[in-house]
């Protein structure tokens, strides 16, 4: 079991916070599939400070969510301050502070992987936050801004310094997006670096490179983003392999048909039929990866305006096979 703070997490897989997409119907799917631990969608530190409102939803969570972070963005120290009594409202467990975020409308503003670059910064940042919240404050940063500035080892032990609870490592540069192989390497120096926790991220996309990753940087925890697309039953897979070395095959297509119309039920409860439909197009899509005539049903997808849609697509997929 592993301990952040006070916070214990049982030690299989974390869900990634991914913005657009690990919103609480998400979280929820991937949680009832055992993730051990979630992490919000970004939400801006000064952006709550005016219009807290508009964050709500970002912010709220629910009982059956926990252990959970809310995951703040910003460049300006006094913001997080203001920030945390916003954001201890919603009673999450960690706060984690992004520094690894490299979408440009993010970093030209000098949030996420630009602190990277302004390490000083980043470290009054997590010095203040952590000096005044009640709760772990946790880190999440990338390898480094790009290939001729690699400082995730440094820069981790600062975190450290500052007061950090954890460091959540990404093996990409920034200019790599997401592109490329991840630097499971770094990930292990940095690792060896630091006392705190470190969770790594990176390429799990089964249980198998799930555990390869435990093994080959010595992480306290992994965590998934973009490999439980479409797959929240990745999480249970992992937990029963690392557990076991044994796990069950991917659901087959009417069980996973069932589970993404759970999926869409949910987003609807969440959202209301009207703008919920219109966010499970993309949701839809990433169920269908792989079966054959993906791409005709997929296009089909990108049309849903009802939850009725969805049930139609799917009698249709199923009479198909």
């Amino acid at each position: 079991m592993l301990k952040i703070g006070n916070v214990a997490i049982e030690q299989t897989a974390a869900l990634a916070p991914m913005a657009s997409v690990a919103d609480r119907a998400y979280r929820s799917m991937c949680k009832d599939y055992g993730a051990c631990y979630l992490v919000s969608e970004m939400v801006s530190a000064k952006g709550i400070c005016f219009t807290e409102y508009k964050a709500t939803d970002l912010l709220t969570i629910k009982q059956s969510e926990h252990p959970m972070a809310i995951q703040l963005f910003g460049s300006e120290p006094d913001y997080f301050v203001k920030a945390l009594p916003i954001v201890l409202k919603y009673k999450p467990d960690i706060i984690d502070i992004n520094m690894g975020c490299p979408v440009p409308k993010v970093t030209s503003n000098g949030g996420g992987c630009s602190l990277m670059r302004n390490p000083g910064l980043a470290a009054e940042i997590v010095t203040v936050t952590v000096r005044n919240s009640p709760i772990p404050i946790t880190v999440k940063i990338r390898k480094g801004w790009d290939d001729n500035s690699i400082n995730a080892v440094e820069f981790s032990k600062k975190m450290q310094d500052c007061g950090a609870s954890a460091i959540t490592m990404h093996g990409r540069t920034k200019t790599q997006m997401y592109s490329g192989c991840a630097d499971w390497d770094i990930i292990a120096k940095v690792k060896k670096s630091v006392d705190i926790p470190v969770i790594a991220s990176g390429d799990v996309t089964s249980p198998e490179t799930a555990k390869a990753l435990y093994q080959k940087t010595g992480a306290d925890l992994i965590m998934i983003g973009r490999g439980s697309y479409g797959k929240p039953w990745l999480f249970q897979q992992i937990s029963d392999y690392l557990k076991t070395s044994k796990y069950s095959p991917d659901p087959n297509i009417e069980c996973r048909m069932n589970i993404m119309l759970e999926h869409i039920r949910r987003i609807c409860e969440d959202k209301g039929e009207y703008i919920g439909m219109k966010e499970a197009r993309s949701q839809a899509m990433r169920y269908l990866y792989g079966i054959c005539g993906a791409a005709g049903y997929r296009s089909k997808c990108s049309k849903f305006e009802k939850y009725s849609d969805a049930l139609k697509l799917v009698n249709e997929i199923l009479g198909d096979f």
